[in-house]
């Protein structure tokens, strides 16, 4: 069976992994240069390291609990003390670590846009830049509207009633130590996450910071140019810790556009009548990475049962 998986973050490389151990081998294609979606971790001249979307790996199940057991085994877990008596799991030495463990022995093909899924009569035509080949299953882990874009029309179930609320995420590097807690939550209007990203466990001794904008802030500005939203952060994140431009050695901002699902589908994953096209994401159960591999395991599983 050929089986295209369309987006490696957590949905699409659970889904892929999951298969793979069953004996088959999924083609994931991603737009991408790097996998992981928002377990991302940015790295920058000078050796600076942020990890700028999702900051920690909550757990609730079983499964989930399984699989931060054995990357932790690996190496590619660890524990983040935070000075508030709570440990949270995070990838090491960056987020995108627990995606890169998932994806070991996988077949990748980053930096490919998917532009179009026809159906044909012999399965599905999938096209990049070129023609991709046809498959006999489709899974497709983008956000929503970029679902909608591709395969929506080849779906039963209505998804536009899923909302999003946008991040903006400012990386910060300093050129002296601050007094200042490994996290704040919510300590400024505009800011409702700062982290110390070096206190987090295998990083390099380096003074960066990672800050995230509040929904609102980030709704009012989510068009400015990343340079405006990075000088805008900036400023609101030195008069803060009462700094001067002075004490900052690296800054820039992302844009995540497609952050937070605030409206979940409700159920793990829709497919098409026929049971040959899927999609499914965090966007189906909730906002954690959990649920993102929850979606695209639970797609695996469909999958392998009517194989």
């Amino acid at each position: 069976m050929k089986i295209a998986i369309i987006g490696s973050g957590m949905s699409g490389l659970a889904c892929a992994n999951r298969l793979a151990r069953a004996g088959m081998a999924p083609t994931v294609f991603d737009k991408g240069r790097g996998i992981g979606g928002r377990m991302a971790t940015r790295r920058a001249d000078g050796g600076f390291q942020f990890d700028h979307g999702a900051q920690m790996i909550p757990c609730d199940s079983a499964g989930f609990q399984a699989l931060l057991d054995e990357a932790r085994a690996s190496g590619h877990v660890a524990d983040w003390n935070t000075g508030d008596g709570v440990s949270h799991a995070v990838g090491t030495p960056g987020m995108t670590a627990l995606a890169k463990s998932l994806a070991t022995d996988l077949d990748l093909r980053q930096a490919t846009e998917i532009t179009s899924v026809t159906r044909s009569a012999a399965g599905w035509d999938l096209t990049a830049d070129q023609p991709l080949g046809t498959f006999d299953r489709v899974v497709c882990t983008a956000p929503v509207p970029q679902t909608i874009k591709l395969v929506g029309r080849a779906l039963t179930e209505p998804l536009d009633h899923v909302t999003y609320a946008p991040s903006l995420t400012l990386m910060v590097a300093l050129n002296r130590r601050i007094d200042a807690p490994a996290t704040q939550t919510n300590p400024t209007d505009a800011l409702v996450w700062i982290a110390h990203d070096s206190t987090k466990p295998g990083r390099k001794t380096q003074n960066c910071w990672v800050a995230q904008a509040s929904a609102e802030w980030s709704v009012a500005h989510l068009e400015l140019s990343k340079d405006e939203i990075a000088a805008l952060m900036l400023d609101i994140f030195l008069a803060h810790h009462g700094l001067a431009a002075t004490d900052v050695a690296y800054d820039t901002a992302h844009r995540w556009r497609y952050a937070l699902v605030t409206q979940p589908l409700g159920q793990a994953f829709v497919k098409s009548p026929d049971g040959t096209l899927y999609a499914g994401g965090d966007w189906c159960l909730g906002p954690h990475i959990e649920h993102a591999w929850q979606s695209g395991t639970a797609i695996a599983d469909d999958i392998l049962r009517a194989a």
